[in-house]
Protein backbone atom coordinates (compact mmCIF):
# COMPACT_ATOMS: atom_id res chain seq x y z
CA UNK A 1 0.00 0.00 0.00
CA UNK A 2 2.89 2.22 0.95
CA UNK A 3 4.51 1.75 -2.54
CA UNK A 4 1.23 2.54 -4.21
CA UNK A 5 0.75 5.45 -2.80
CA UNK A 6 4.19 6.83 -3.37
CA UNK A 7 3.76 5.93 -7.26
CA UNK A 8 0.32 7.63 -7.01
CA UNK A 9 1.60 10.94 -5.71
CA UNK A 10 4.89 10.38 -8.27
CA UNK A 11 1.99 10.14 -11.41
CA UNK A 12 -0.06 13.49 -10.17
CA UNK A 13 3.33 15.65 -9.33
CA UNK A 14 4.66 14.43 -13.13
CA UNK A 15 1.15 15.66 -14.22
CA UNK A 16 1.18 18.74 -12.13
CA UNK A 17 4.75 19.29 -14.14
CA UNK A 18 3.09 18.78 -17.01
CA UNK A 19 0.48 21.36 -16.53
CA UNK A 20 2.70 24.13 -15.77
CA UNK A 21 5.08 23.88 -18.33
CA UNK A 22 2.74 24.13 -21.07
CA UNK A 23 1.51 26.85 -20.13
CA UNK A 24 3.98 28.60 -18.25
CA UNK A 25 7.37 29.54 -20.28
CA UNK A 26 11.31 29.33 -18.66
CA UNK A 27 13.71 31.52 -20.25
CA UNK A 28 16.95 32.94 -19.81
CA UNK A 29 19.23 36.22 -20.62
CA UNK A 30 20.24 34.65 -24.17
CA UNK A 31 17.42 32.84 -24.84
CA UNK A 32 14.34 34.60 -25.41
CA UNK A 33 12.64 32.37 -27.56
CA UNK A 34 9.69 30.40 -25.88
CA UNK A 35 7.56 27.45 -26.59
CA UNK A 36 7.20 25.05 -30.10
CA UNK A 37 5.46 25.48 -32.97
CA UNK A 38 2.88 22.42 -33.18
CA UNK A 39 0.81 20.83 -36.25
CA UNK A 40 -2.90 20.01 -35.86
CA UNK A 41 -4.90 17.56 -38.20
CA UNK A 42 -8.40 19.45 -38.47
CA UNK A 43 -11.75 16.69 -38.25
CA UNK A 44 -15.29 16.92 -38.18
CA UNK A 45 -15.43 20.58 -40.59
CA UNK A 46 -13.56 22.33 -37.34
CA UNK A 47 -12.64 26.10 -38.09
CA UNK A 48 -9.09 27.44 -37.51
CA UNK A 49 -10.89 30.10 -35.41
CA UNK A 50 -11.69 26.68 -33.33
CA UNK A 51 -8.42 25.67 -33.55
CA UNK A 52 -7.23 28.78 -32.63
CA UNK A 53 -9.07 28.99 -29.08
CA UNK A 54 -8.29 25.43 -28.70
CA UNK A 55 -4.84 26.22 -28.35
CA UNK A 56 -5.13 29.56 -26.35
CA UNK A 57 -4.23 31.81 -30.15
CA UNK A 58 -6.03 34.62 -31.60
CA UNK A 59 -7.74 34.81 -35.09
CA UNK A 60 -4.00 36.64 -36.19
CA UNK A 61 -1.83 34.26 -35.68
CA UNK A 62 -3.44 31.19 -36.29
CA UNK A 63 -4.74 33.22 -40.04
CA UNK A 64 -1.19 34.60 -40.66
CA UNK A 65 0.21 31.36 -39.97
CA UNK A 66 -1.69 29.43 -42.69
CA UNK A 67 -2.27 32.00 -45.41
CA UNK A 68 -3.32 29.24 -47.83
CA UNK A 69 -6.16 27.87 -46.16
CA UNK A 70 -9.88 28.93 -45.48
CA UNK A 71 -10.28 30.28 -42.02
CA UNK A 72 -13.59 28.80 -41.65
CA UNK A 73 -13.83 26.48 -43.88
CA UNK A 74 -10.09 24.94 -43.77
CA UNK A 75 -10.56 20.98 -45.20
CA UNK A 76 -11.57 17.87 -43.34
CA UNK A 77 -7.61 15.90 -42.90
CA UNK A 78 -5.88 18.92 -43.16
CA UNK A 79 -2.55 19.98 -41.61
CA UNK A 80 -2.92 23.58 -39.65
CA UNK A 81 0.22 24.91 -38.36
CA UNK A 82 -0.15 25.49 -34.53
CA UNK A 83 2.20 28.96 -33.87
CA UNK A 84 2.36 28.10 -30.09
CA UNK A 85 6.03 30.01 -29.98
CA UNK A 86 7.64 33.44 -29.39
CA UNK A 87 9.80 35.99 -29.44
CA UNK A 88 9.55 37.90 -26.16
CA UNK A 89 8.96 41.48 -26.63
CA UNK A 90 12.42 43.68 -26.51
CA UNK A 91 11.55 45.92 -23.50
CA UNK A 92 14.17 47.09 -21.04
CA UNK A 93 12.97 45.38 -18.22
CA UNK A 94 11.06 42.18 -18.38
CA UNK A 95 8.54 43.01 -15.46
CA UNK A 96 4.84 42.98 -14.95
CA UNK A 97 2.81 42.49 -17.99
CA UNK A 98 3.66 43.48 -21.27
CA UNK A 99 1.14 44.05 -24.29
CA UNK A 100 2.66 44.29 -27.84
CA UNK A 101 -0.23 45.86 -30.05
CA UNK A 102 1.39 44.40 -33.26
CA UNK A 103 0.86 40.67 -32.24
CA UNK A 104 -1.81 41.18 -30.29
CA UNK A 105 -0.67 39.32 -27.03
CA UNK A 106 0.18 39.65 -23.79
CA UNK A 107 2.65 38.43 -21.70
CA UNK A 108 2.87 38.02 -17.80
CA UNK A 109 6.44 38.05 -16.62
CA UNK A 110 7.16 37.14 -13.10
CA UNK A 111 9.86 34.85 -11.28
CA UNK A 112 9.48 31.79 -9.07
CA UNK A 113 12.00 29.53 -7.49
CA UNK A 114 14.72 31.60 -8.42
CA UNK A 115 13.45 31.10 -12.24
CA UNK A 116 12.14 33.79 -15.07
CA UNK A 117 9.06 32.81 -16.26
CA UNK A 118 6.30 34.01 -18.23
CA UNK A 119 2.61 33.12 -19.22
CA UNK A 120 1.02 34.86 -22.39
CA UNK A 121 -2.46 34.93 -23.46
CA UNK A 122 -3.76 36.23 -27.25
CA UNK A 123 -6.10 39.31 -27.10
CA UNK A 124 -8.12 41.84 -29.18
CA UNK A 125 -7.52 45.34 -28.63
CA UNK A 126 -8.95 49.22 -30.19
CA UNK A 127 -10.06 49.47 -33.78
CA UNK A 128 -9.35 51.92 -36.23
CA UNK A 129 -9.64 55.50 -34.75
CA UNK A 130 -10.09 53.66 -30.65
CA UNK A 131 -6.37 52.38 -30.81
CA UNK A 132 -5.14 51.07 -27.53
CA UNK A 133 -2.72 53.35 -25.90
CA UNK A 134 1.12 53.21 -25.87
CA UNK A 135 3.22 53.68 -22.55
CA UNK A 136 3.55 52.34 -19.21
CA UNK A 137 0.58 52.33 -16.85
CA UNK A 138 -0.09 50.14 -13.92
CA UNK A 139 -3.31 47.83 -12.31
CA UNK A 140 -4.84 50.22 -9.74
CA UNK A 141 -8.26 48.12 -9.37
CA UNK A 142 -9.07 44.54 -9.71
CA UNK A 143 -12.89 44.25 -10.37
CA UNK A 144 -15.17 40.83 -10.43
CA UNK A 145 -18.19 40.92 -12.08
CA UNK A 146 -17.82 44.23 -12.97
CA UNK A 147 -20.92 46.54 -14.52
CA UNK A 148 -20.17 48.27 -17.46
CA UNK A 149 -20.91 51.67 -17.48
CA UNK A 150 -21.05 52.58 -20.98
CA UNK A 151 -19.45 55.53 -21.80
CA UNK A 152 -21.45 58.47 -23.52
CA UNK A 153 -19.09 58.31 -27.11
CA UNK A 154 -20.46 54.55 -27.14
CA UNK A 155 -23.95 55.27 -26.09
CA UNK A 156 -24.37 57.87 -29.05
CA UNK A 157 -23.13 55.35 -31.14
CA UNK A 158 -25.93 52.56 -29.85
CA UNK A 159 -28.66 54.75 -28.12
CA UNK A 160 -30.39 51.26 -27.21
CA UNK A 161 -27.86 50.37 -24.70
CA UNK A 162 -28.59 51.23 -20.78
CA UNK A 163 -26.47 53.55 -19.13
CA UNK A 164 -25.21 50.93 -16.79
CA UNK A 165 -24.56 47.03 -18.13
CA UNK A 166 -25.05 44.57 -15.06
CA UNK A 167 -22.48 41.50 -14.29
CA UNK A 168 -23.78 38.49 -17.01
CA UNK A 169 -24.20 36.95 -19.89
CA UNK A 170 -24.56 39.86 -22.20
CA UNK A 171 -21.95 42.16 -20.24
CA UNK A 172 -18.82 43.02 -22.43
CA UNK A 173 -16.63 43.15 -19.70
CA UNK A 174 -16.93 39.27 -19.21
CA UNK A 175 -16.54 37.47 -15.15
CA UNK A 176 -13.26 39.67 -14.39
CA UNK A 177 -11.22 43.04 -14.92
CA UNK A 178 -8.50 45.00 -14.23
CA UNK A 179 -8.30 48.64 -14.57
CA UNK A 180 -4.99 50.38 -15.88
CA UNK A 181 -3.94 54.19 -14.32
CA UNK A 182 -5.07 55.08 -17.69
CA UNK A 183 -8.58 54.73 -16.30
CA UNK A 184 -11.00 54.92 -19.14
CA UNK A 185 -8.93 51.54 -20.37
CA UNK A 186 -9.52 47.85 -19.02
CA UNK A 187 -8.14 44.50 -19.22
CA UNK A 188 -11.01 42.30 -19.06
CA UNK A 189 -12.50 39.88 -20.30
CA UNK A 190 -15.67 39.22 -23.05
CA UNK A 191 -18.58 37.59 -24.25
CA UNK A 192 -17.39 37.72 -27.88
CA UNK A 193 -14.62 35.34 -28.06
CA UNK A 194 -14.39 35.59 -31.23
CA UNK A 195 -12.72 39.05 -31.54
CA UNK A 196 -9.97 37.71 -30.06
CA UNK A 197 -6.84 38.38 -32.44
CA UNK A 198 -8.73 40.74 -33.76
CA UNK A 199 -8.74 44.80 -33.35
CA UNK A 200 -12.43 45.13 -32.35
CA UNK A 201 -12.61 47.41 -28.91
CA UNK A 202 -13.08 50.95 -28.29
CA UNK A 203 -9.41 50.78 -26.73
CA UNK A 204 -9.61 48.22 -24.04
CA UNK A 205 -7.81 45.06 -24.09
CA UNK A 206 -9.81 41.42 -23.89
CA UNK A 207 -9.12 37.99 -23.33
CA UNK A 208 -10.60 35.05 -23.54
CA UNK A 209 -13.39 34.17 -20.94
CA UNK A 210 -11.20 31.11 -19.87
CA UNK A 211 -8.29 33.32 -19.65
CA UNK A 212 -9.04 36.64 -17.85
CA UNK A 213 -9.33 34.46 -14.53
CA UNK A 214 -6.10 33.06 -14.91
CA UNK A 215 -4.58 36.39 -15.65
CA UNK A 216 -6.48 38.29 -12.39
CA UNK A 217 -5.08 35.38 -10.24
CA UNK A 218 -1.70 35.78 -10.93
CA UNK A 219 -1.53 40.10 -10.89
CA UNK A 220 -1.47 42.15 -8.19
CA UNK A 221 -2.87 45.69 -8.02
CA UNK A 222 -0.01 48.00 -8.47
CA UNK A 223 1.93 45.94 -11.29
CA UNK A 224 3.47 47.57 -14.10
CA UNK A 225 1.75 47.09 -17.87
CA UNK A 226 4.28 48.18 -20.50
CA UNK A 227 2.09 48.48 -24.02
CA UNK A 228 3.92 48.74 -26.90
CA UNK A 229 3.97 48.55 -30.62
CA UNK A 230 6.70 46.11 -31.83
CA UNK A 231 5.47 44.48 -35.40
CA UNK A 232 9.41 42.98 -35.60
CA UNK A 233 10.95 41.02 -32.88
CA UNK A 234 14.27 40.02 -33.03
CA UNK A 235 15.45 36.81 -30.55
CA UNK A 236 17.88 34.01 -29.81
CA UNK A 237 17.78 30.49 -29.01
CA UNK A 238 21.01 27.63 -29.20
CA UNK A 239 23.06 30.42 -30.49
CA UNK A 240 20.78 30.81 -33.80
CA UNK A 241 19.56 34.11 -34.66
CA UNK A 242 15.17 34.17 -34.90
CA UNK A 243 13.01 36.63 -36.03
CA UNK A 244 9.07 37.32 -35.74
CA UNK A 245 7.49 39.80 -38.19
CA UNK A 246 3.61 40.68 -37.95
CA UNK A 247 1.61 42.79 -40.35
CA UNK A 248 0.75 46.10 -38.24
CA UNK A 249 -1.62 47.57 -40.31
CA UNK A 250 -1.88 50.77 -38.43
CA UNK A 251 2.33 51.32 -39.29
CA UNK A 252 3.47 52.71 -42.47
CA UNK A 253 6.89 50.76 -41.59
CA UNK A 254 9.92 50.08 -43.82
CA UNK A 255 9.87 46.24 -42.83
CA UNK A 256 13.73 45.86 -44.06
CA UNK A 257 14.43 49.40 -42.82
CA UNK A 258 13.49 48.54 -39.96
CA UNK A 259 14.42 44.59 -39.31
CA UNK A 260 18.28 45.48 -40.11
CA UNK A 261 18.04 48.28 -37.73
CA UNK A 262 17.54 45.55 -34.90
CA UNK A 263 19.85 43.70 -36.01
CA UNK A 264 22.79 45.79 -36.16
CA UNK A 265 21.57 47.31 -32.73
CA UNK A 266 22.01 43.79 -31.12
CA UNK A 267 25.29 42.93 -33.22
CA UNK A 268 23.58 40.34 -35.33
CA UNK A 269 23.30 40.99 -38.93
CA UNK A 270 26.33 39.34 -39.54
CA UNK A 271 25.17 35.69 -38.50
CA UNK A 272 21.96 36.34 -40.79
CA UNK A 273 21.10 34.50 -43.92
CA UNK A 274 19.85 36.74 -46.31
CA UNK A 275 17.71 34.47 -48.18
CA UNK A 276 15.71 33.10 -44.78
CA UNK A 277 15.37 36.95 -43.72
CA UNK A 278 13.92 38.16 -46.75
CA UNK A 279 11.72 35.31 -47.02
CA UNK A 280 10.60 36.34 -43.39
CA UNK A 281 9.99 39.73 -44.14
CA UNK A 282 7.97 38.86 -47.02
CA UNK A 283 5.56 36.42 -45.63
CA UNK A 284 5.18 38.18 -42.54
CA UNK A 285 4.19 34.76 -40.67
CA UNK A 286 3.81 36.28 -37.21
CA UNK A 287 6.05 33.09 -35.82
CA UNK A 288 9.91 33.16 -34.98
CA UNK A 289 11.62 31.89 -38.28
CA UNK A 290 15.29 30.64 -38.00
CA UNK A 291 17.29 32.97 -39.78
CA UNK A 292 21.23 32.18 -39.00
CA UNK A 293 23.48 31.41 -41.55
Amino acid sequence: MHIRVILITIILTLLMIYSVSAEVYSYGENDTVVGTIKKHTTKNEESLIEIARKYDLGYNEIADSNPDLDPFIPGDAVTVIVPTSWILPDVSLHKGIVINLSEMRLYYFFRKHKSNLVKTFPIGIGSEGNNTPEGTFSIIEKIVKPSWYVPESIRQERPELPMVVPPGPKNPLGSHALRLSLPTILIHGTNRPFGIGRMVSHGCIRLYPEDIPKLFKLVSTGAQVTIIRHPIKIGIENKNVYIEVHNDKYLDLDYFEEAVKLLQHKNLLKDVNTEKFYWALKEKRGIPINISD
